[in-house]
């Protein structure tokens, strides 16, 4: 089936083939429309499609005519009205269908419909309806309703026009199908990373027959106070895709895959989920053109199409919206009924349609430019988000459009938060400038719809603009605490002068949160996230080794502050190999009993490896895919120790307190805070109600250090924990073993964790 291109245009501006059908011999023209009043529809089998790129006039593509093919005709009629103003997108209502579409600088709109075929023959109905500004526009709203339209599996887009001064801002092009950026339900190509259907069409769809989900009587959210939560940040996709996984190949790399894996998840301990993004997108925008990217497969999502459909092509089988809507909800049905919540890793701050160099016009560029995104003085696009384009987000309709996706995402598919991509670029005004007090960060913050969610900014963007510790937060926003990352990654690796900051962010980084009404738990503490070095890489590699994204290595991020423990790579050296499992402990237990909330990446349970790339989102490969082999090879040691360290986060409330540590709570075993060569840091965070204080210790340094341990509390005794430098089971024993003397000798390298029992 071939679809045309968002840069191509149909010969005689026919719509695009329909997706409903495969075969080559059904297609249709359309004449004599009239906005009101009756339309009488001909069709007729197509014949020869000519495909032409506008801008690059790269190649023709033709669709051979069958010599023993003969134009059919169907005669049909639709009854239209004007239709309503509200809401925006395609609604149900007594009259028919209605489709309302904003744009502000449009001149003219044109409905086009794909209708699906009967059972009699293999002819897609396409109608294209034109509108008549007197009668179907109210303000900036394009309206129209109609009549006798089946309730689903009809396709429709937009053929939009205006005015044409590129030096004014607007991008109009009345030859491009576009996407209504309220559609619902979108459909795509129908398989992930298909190379074949790389041009795909994206279309607007319905369902207006189906009947509503069954959530079940006994349906209860999980509801987790912030301070309780542990982050699982994972790839839908990439959790179950790989072979390794033994699930059926149809539902491999699905939301229904993801269900088949919930109990892996309470193995491990983590109640919420962080799924990267899952909103529809285009996983194959860099094989568009010729370009040294163009073999790589957008697997992290980050290239938006659309904010209200759940991606297409993570239900199972063959990509449907109607049933990867349905799916969705079944997975987050079974994540709650499990205990788990489900934060969404969303991207507001810019879309898949790319830049002016090399456009892909799909939706909002062509519906109405100066709006949805912004522009510099010259009328070029900003790009704060490293990817062509910014999303206006702070303008009014586009406000309302973020709004209404989030409530949409909340109302309808029951998740229970969000995680802001690039978050600062929401806090920009219209002409790129930051904000204060941004309308947008405000509004979510004090939506009625939006209270019981949780909301997380990533707050900084590709233009310079870091707020960690200062985000507008009307003492509802968390934040990523990148300082968190950086500094935990700097002391843990022995780097000098950095035991004071460590200090800090273990006991809840004050110096950032501490402010009006923030909790501890406003900051999310992490060491990995999906883009930089998996766990197992931040102790493998010294530098990054991107070569395999075709960039000559100039993508990722520089300041990884790792260290490779002696050798750069995978290595044979036994303790080379001990050193780097003793830091990862060492990390997980730093963010395990840190204040704030953890989030840990999927995979660094088993020590995935992306051998030392840190960019690796054109990766659709074992790269990226979770490796259930490797899991079930360190089950018993890796796995357990991580998996057990969660644990008992989950059961020590002087791990997560709701406010920031008073004195009494936390006691420093230190008096060297000056001295920037000190590398050892000892702490008791006290339990005034049970007495079961925990100790804990880190040892940077390349030799031992004798540990004063303190007395324990009145009628208690110390026990061991957790000692990275041992091997496991010993390395952490749940029950605790008894015997801790008055010293401890802590290894080069390694921390210990203690409990007065």
């Amino acid at each position: 089936m071939l679809a045309s291109p968002s840069c191509y245009s149909l010969a005689a501006s026919s719509f695009p083939p329909s997706l409903h059908s495969s075969s080559s011999s059904g297609s249709n023209v359309f004449t004599g429309f009239t906005p009101m009043g009756k339309v009488t529809i001909r069709t007729r089998h197509r014949s020869t499609l000519k495909v032409t790129c506008r801008r690059a006039q790269e190649r023709v593509i033709e669709e051979e005519e069958s010599s023993s093919q003969m134009a059919a005709e169907t005669k049909l009629s639709f009854k239209v009205s004007s239709g309503e103003t509200s809401p925006l997108g395609v609604t149900q209502v007594d009259k028919g269908i209605n489709f309302a579409l904003f744009s502000h600088n449009a001149t003219s709109v044109t409905l086009c419909l794909s209708l699906p075929h009967s059972d009699k023959d293999d002819v897609n109905v396409v109608v294209e309806l034109v509108l008549d500004p007197s009668v179907n526009k109210t303000g900036d709203t394009w309206h129209i309703c109609v009549e006798d339209l089946p309730l689903r599996n009809v396709l429709y887009g937009y053929r939009v026009d205006g005015p044409g001064e590129w030096n004014q801002g607007h991008r109009f092009d009345s030859s491009v199908l576009l996407l209504d950026p309220y559609a619902k339900l979108v459909k795509g190509r129908s398989f992930f990373g298909d190379s074949n259907q790389k041009f795909a069409q994206f279309y607007g769809t319905y369902d207006f027959e189906s009947s509503p989900f069954d959530w079940g009587d006994d349906y209860q959210f999980p509801n987790i106070p912030e301070k309780d939560l542990v982050i699982y940040e994972m790839n839908v996709r990439a959790f179950t895709a790989d072979e390794s996984s033994g699930i059926d190949p149809s539902v491999a790399g699905s939301y229904l895959g993801l269900i088949e894996k919930i109990p892996h998840l309470l193995d491990l301990g983590i109640n919420a989920v962080e799924l990267l993004p899952v909103f529809e997108f285009d996983e194959l925008e860099l094989q568009r053109r010729p370009n040294p990217r163009d073999h790589m497969v957008n697997t992290w999502g980050y290239s938006t199409v659309n904010f209200f459909a759940p991606m297409s092509r993570y239900a199972s089988g063959e990509g449907d919206p109607i049933k990867a809507s349905k799916e969705f909800k079944e997975m987050v049905k079974a994540l709650h009924s499990a205990g788990i919540e489900v934060i969404l890793d969303v991207v507001y701050n810019h879309t898949n349609e790319a830049d002016d160099k090399y456009p892909y016009t799909t939706s909002f560029r062509g519906i109405d430019n100066k709006t949805y995104y912004m522009l510099d003085p010259n009328s070029q696009l900003l790009n704060y988000s490293g990817c062509g384009n910014t999303l206006n987000c702070n303008h009014p309709v586009v406000m309302e459009l973020i709004l209404d996706s989030l409530k949409h995402w909340v109302t309808e598919y029951h998740v229970d938060g969000f995680r802001f991509d690039l978050a600062s670029v929401l806090c920009r005004d219209t002409d790129g400038s930051p904000l204060s007090a941004p309308p947008l960060i405000r509004a979510i913050a004090k939506d009625s719809v939006l209270s019981r969610c949780k909301i997380i900014a990533e707050p900084w963007d590709c233009g310079g603009l870091y707020l960690v510790g200062k985000f507008p937060n009307w003492d509802r926003w968390a934040e990523w605490n990148g300082m968190y990352r950086d500094d935990v990654r700097r002391f843990i690796k022995g780097d000098c002068g950095m035991k004071g900051s460590f200090a800090t962010r273990v006991s809840g980084s004050s110096d950032l949160y501490q402010v009006n009404q923030r909790k501890p738990y406003h900051g999310v503490n992490f060491i990995i996230a999906h883009d930089g070095f998996t766990l197992r890489d931040l102790v493998t590699y010294n530098s990054k080794h991107n070569e395999a994204n075709g960039e000559g290595g100039n993508d990722g991020c520089n300041d990884n502050y790792s260290w490779n423990c002696g050798s750069e790579g995978e290595t044979g050296d036994a303790h080379i190999k001990s050193l780097r499992v003793r830091q990862m402990k060492n990390f997980h237990l730093a963010l395990m009993i840190s204040q704030g909330t953890p989030m840990m990446l999927m995979g660094d349970e088993y020590g995935h490896t992306r051998y030392g790339n840190n960019n690796s989102y054109g990766h659709d490969t074992a790269l990226n895919n979770f490796q259930w082999k490797e899991l079930d090879a360190k089950k018993q040691n890796h796995f357990r120790f991580f998996s057990e360290l969660i644990k008992f986060r989950h059961s020590h409330h002087v791990l997560k307190h709701e406010n920031f540590l008073s004195k009494g709570e936390i006691t420093w075993h230190e008096d060297n805070w000056d001295n920037p060569e000190s590398k050892f840091l000892a702490f008791t965070l006290h339990d005034g109600v049970n007495g079961q204080d925990v100790y804990a210790a880190f040892n940077a340094h390349d030799y031992f250090v004798k540990a004063l341990i303190p007395l324990p509390p009145a009628g208690k005794q110390w026990f061991r924990l957790a000692d990275t430098n041992l091997e496991s089971p010993d390395d952490f024993v749940k029950e605790g073993v008894a015997g801790v003397a008055e010293t401890y000798n802590v290894a080069p390298f390694s921390s210990i964790l203690l409990k007065s029992m």
